[in-house]
């Protein structure tokens, strides 16, 4: 038994009673009452990273909720790791779907289920036990910062700013975030890529008012009918995307990265099942996992116009709306896409109709390379820790802070998340194996080892 897994062997009970305290703290960000439970959120962090051995932690205010900034000096000329990670939590409703009080935490069947137990609490917590484990053993191989912010799940409003003014406190070689999951306890992966974010609203105008359905029926452009038509415009008959231009900076994968993705398991039948449909519909030539991960997506969110409610109402509406997302993929930019897309949706609109499109925002997509030193060094530790090798692979969703951070501090960062995606987060029962949390402690210390290893 290593240095590590003694310690943490020891230690055990005292790693989950602490989480569990943690996890009793309602910091819901996105609500305004919880404003003081956020900030005894921070304050804990505050305390713990002291508590390991930090040489310091302090609290940055900002307009809205701080964020805990702490230091591990171990000497100059040595590498240093930045860890982010968020205390802040979302709302737990609907409260009557959970099992148990989403702020009362519970251990079960080897798992902790609270509101944040993995996103992020969780995985965060992980980093600050890491580094209590390597300071106490005296093997900390290099320097260590934590940026642990309050509005990850408000759309981390004061971030930028924090960043830009922080820039000089916040050098380092390499950042690590642990808020993704991995395939399986049986398959570990590291998340290589992420895609980004157009978010945009638009609005279909044809009358001046709402009309009689069989008055002006068949004689005046239904807004409805518009939007439906210039929707369905937007793809063709292989599910490519028809805007000029939207694919001018799409990074191709190689066949050889292809087929690395490719020893991601896939049931295709258990995925259907689970989903409760009869066939997948994905662009023409490309793999289910790869539509979710490595290829651009057009999805329609939201519409609505004329008469919904109970009944019948023969209304011929005067106004038709949507809400449209745009996944980007490597080198997409959130600006030029959402500028392709308003140029040809307003250009395809058809007579009789006025067309505005509202952009709400984006986020930009992000990419570690395999051969980077810090996706390296996350292979070996997985590799040591777990006994396999780790998949590489690519998620779907969307971080903003990852293109925020290597655009404004110059940094590639490591998602080595311990999650899975059955964790249900944002869902009522979240949870985190207890053999995900120690297995991550223990991953993320040999992290460290192996990043000083390579030379980085």
């Amino acid at each position: 038994m290593s240095t590590t897994q003694a310690y943490i062997e020891t230690h055990k009970d005292r790693f989950v009673s602490e989480l569990i305290d943690l996890l009793k703290i309602p910091s819901v960000s996105a609500n305004p009452a919880q404003a003081a439970a956020v900030r005894q959120a921070a304050q804990f962090v505050q305390a713990q990273l002291l508590a390991a051995g930090a040489d310091r932690a302090e609290l940055i205010e900002t307009e809205g909720h701080p964020i805990v900034f702490g230091e591990k000096k171990v000497g100059e000329g040595l590498p240093t790791v930045l860890v982010y990670g968020h205390y802040d939590v979302q709302p737990p409703d609907p409260m009557e779907l959970w099992d148990s009080p989403p702020f009362e935490p519970l251990i079960k069947e080897g798992k902790i289920y609270a509101r944040g137990a993995c996103d992020d609490k969780g995985q965060m917590y992980m980093h600050i036990k890491a580094l209590e484990l390597l300071v106490k053993n005296q093997e900390l191989p290099c320097n260590v910062k934590f940026m642990i912010e309050g509005e990850e799940e408000v759309g981390s409003s004061h971030l930028a700013w924090f960043v830009q003014n922080y820039r000089a406190q916040l050098q380092a070689d390499v950042i690590l975030i642990s808020d993704t999951s991995i395939i399986a306890n049986d398959t570990p992966s590291i998340t290589a890529g992420l895609r980004g974010l157009s978010y945009i609203q638009v609005e279909v105008t044809g009358p001046n008012r709402d009309l009689h359905s069989g008055v002006y029926g068949g004689a005046v452009a239904n807004p409805i009918n518009a939007l439906c038509e210039m929707i369905t415009a937007l793809k063709d008959e292989n599910n490519r995307i028809t805007i000029p231009g939207f694919y001018d900076e799409v990074a191709e994968l190689s066949q050889a990265e292809r087929a690395e993705m490719g020893k991601i398991p896939f049931d295709e039948a258990a995925y259907k099942a689970a989903l409760g449909v009869e066939a997948l519909r994905g662009e023409k030539g490309y793999t289910p996992i790869e539509h979710v991960s490595i290829r651009p997506t057009l999805d329609v969110n939201g519409i609505w116009g004329g008469y919904t409610g109970e009944g019948s109402k023969t209304v011929l509406p005067a106004k038709a709306y949507a809400k449209i997302s745009m996944r980007l993929v490597p080198f997409q930019s959130s600006d030029k896409i959402t500028a392709l897309f308003q140029q040809y949706f307003e250009s395809i609109a058809p007579a009789g109709v006025q067309v505005k499109v509202l952009p709400h925002h984006g986020g930009e997509p992000a990419v570690t390379p395999l051969d980077s030193p810090g996706f390296r060094a996350a292979s070996l530790a997985f590799e040591e820790v777990w006994g396999k090798k780790p998949i590489p692979k690519r998620e779907g969703g969307s971080i903003p802070i990852v293109a925020l951070f290597e655009k404004e501090l110059g940094l590639k960062s490591v998602l080595m998340g311990f999650g899975l995606d059955s964790d249900n987060i944002h869902s009522p029962n979240e949870h985190y194996g207890l053999f995900n949390y120690f297995k991550g402690i223990e991953t993320i210390a040999r992290f460290y080892h192996h990043f000083v290893g390579l030379g980085a």
